[in-house]
């Protein structure tokens, strides 16, 4: 499905003269490698690669109101639970950065094709599954098809975009992750509630296939196609070093409390530093003899990739840790439906989305400045939640939570999309595919810990005490993280392209 190029662009994206004349000097080792690019990428295709987005992140947090459903009907168990959820967000982070680099080299709306046609058909696996553990195996499937698609969408924005609607894409791209995040939570309590066909809990993952195959038809017409022209082949042994090293790292929060810290789960946290540590070295071995490693430590030689990471990490792990914690807070601890449950977020997925649109207009006139406003918005809007858990429970209703929902979904979307845009604001075309990947995997791998950390302690605090005092308390938590955001946004380049 590779279309053949037929105009080239060099870095700086100067549209390309007819074939068989030149459009640039050859690339020498100091120039960076032009980016092969069959067009530009109009409306349709922007809508296209951005509802790839959607489907992978709202998968990710529709099965929190899908739980109880799913426990009664399989009969699953905690640990089956924790299984589904993780079984998902593992392979999907661990597989994220390689899933860009074979977009580099094989192309990225294939690799965009191929992973969401996996992506549909898993899901199709997931919502007709058996039992339990037929339903685990799907999800490790679904999350590794999430992988292959995710680092396809911001690298085709970032090669086949330039100049202000670039920088438009990418803030739309922030956006529609973090209405993704909320969103699910608002779907999947719909789709549980309405019980579709006598389906239940399985129609969270069946509306996915008919989404799927629709955005095929769309992609093979609107999508074009873009990778790197000097693509680096796979470094296997980068991908085995960091696979081992988020393994090692997510596996065991994830799992360790529902199965009692057994001895693998402390074996095996004990062996991520030194997983990571033998990944790095690995890296940076390969970028000083002149191949091209999985993660190339230069990259973060650019100082808006790297501050733009620090920043993603607290961000997505607070927000993914709310999602979670809410969730369960009003379906166990109130004894609330799904559709109450997901109700609950529909102001911060509004201010939210209202965020992002003012987004660009507010970059331009203040730069970054907005980020550490956000940040403190945030932990405003964490606080009046906060206060009002506190003062209310057990008779706290969903109306009350609607000021603080409201100001913590305002500060978010003041963050996540502008952070995007910094990340990838230096970052060269030709190395489209492995900035994305870093940068989604980054994101990934802290919603991951932020379900199993938040989680762990709210679901701890609860099993010991008021389920009101252990969400004051997690959110509490969050709200340091946002002011801590909010410190390390000071030093963010005060512009971004």
């Amino acid at each position: 499905m590779t279309s053949t190029p037929t105009s080239g662009r060099a870095s700086g994206g100067t549209p390309g003269t007819p074939p068989g004349h030149p459009t640039a000097p050859t690339p020498g080792p100091t120039s960076p490698a032009p980016r092969a690019v069959s067009g530009p990428l109009g409306t349709l295709g922007l809508f296209t690669v951005l509802l790839g987005a959607a489907l992978p992140l709202i998968d990710f947090f529709i099965v929190n109101v899908a739980l109880p459903s799913i426990d009664h009907d399989l009969a699953a168990g905690p640990v089956m639970l924790e299984l589904v959820v993780a079984g998902y967000g593992l392979p999907y982070a661990v597989l994220l950065v390689l899933g860009g680099r074979l977009g580099d080299l094989f192309g990225r709306r294939r690799l965009f094709l191929a992973g969401m046609a996996a992506f549909g058909l898993t899901s199709l696996a997931c919502g007709l599954a058996p039992d339990a553990c037929s339903l685990v195996a799907a999800r490790v499937a679904q999350g590794a098809a999430a992988a292959l698609m995710l680092p396809q969408v911001l690298a085709t924005i970032h090669a086949a975009t330039e100049g202000p609607r670039r920088a438009k894409a990418v803030s739309l791209y922030g956006a529609t992750a973090g209405l993704s995040m909320a969103g699910g939570q608002i779907l999947g309590g719909v789709l549980v509630a309405a019980d579709l066909a006598g389906t239940g809990w399985r129609a969270v993952f069946l509306v996915n296939v008919p989404i799927a195959a629709a955005g095929l038809l769309l992609a093979v017409r609107t999508v074009p196609e873009t990778r790197s022209d000097r693509p680096a082949p796979v470094d296997v042994a980068g991908t085995l070093l960091l696979a081992a090293a988020l393994l090692s790292l997510l596996a065991p929060l994830t799992e360790g409390r529902s199965a009692g810290w057994p001895p693998w789960t402390w074996l095996s946290l004990g062996a991520f530093p030194f997983l990571a540590a033998g990944f790095w070295r690995v890296e940076r071995r390969l970028d000083r003899t002149g191949r091209t490693p999985l993660v190339p430590p230069s990259l973060l030689d650019l100082t808006s990739l790297r501050r733009g990471l620090v920043l993603v990490l607290p961000l997505s792990a607070g927000f993914s840790g709310f999602m979670f914690v809410i969730a369960v807070s009003l379906q166990q601890g109130l004894g609330l439906g799904a559709v109450a449950s997901g109700l609950a977020v529909v102001p911060m997925a509004l201010a939210f989305f209202a965020a992002s649109l003012a987004g660009p207009r507010l970059i331009r006139r203040w730069g970054t400045r907005v980020v550490p406003v956000g940040a403190l918005l945030q932990a405003a809007g964490l606080g009046l939640i906060a206060v009002t858990a506190g003062r209310s429970w057990p008779d706290l209703s969903v109306a009350s939570l609607v000021p603080g929902m409201a100001v913590a979904g305002l500060g978010q979307g003041l963050q996540l999309p502008v952070l995007f845009r910094v990340v990838l604001s230096d970052v060269p075309p030709e190395r489209a595919g492995v900035g994305s990947g870093v940068m989604v995997t980054t994101q990934q791998a802290a919603i991951t810990l932020g379900v199993a950390t938040l989680g762990s302690l709210f679901l701890s605090l609860s099993a010991s005490g008021s389920t009101g005092t252990a969400l004051t308390v997690t959110l509490v938590i969050q709200l340091v993280m946002a002011l801590l955001t909010a410190v390390l946004a000071l030093r963010l380049p005060k512009s971004v392209s």
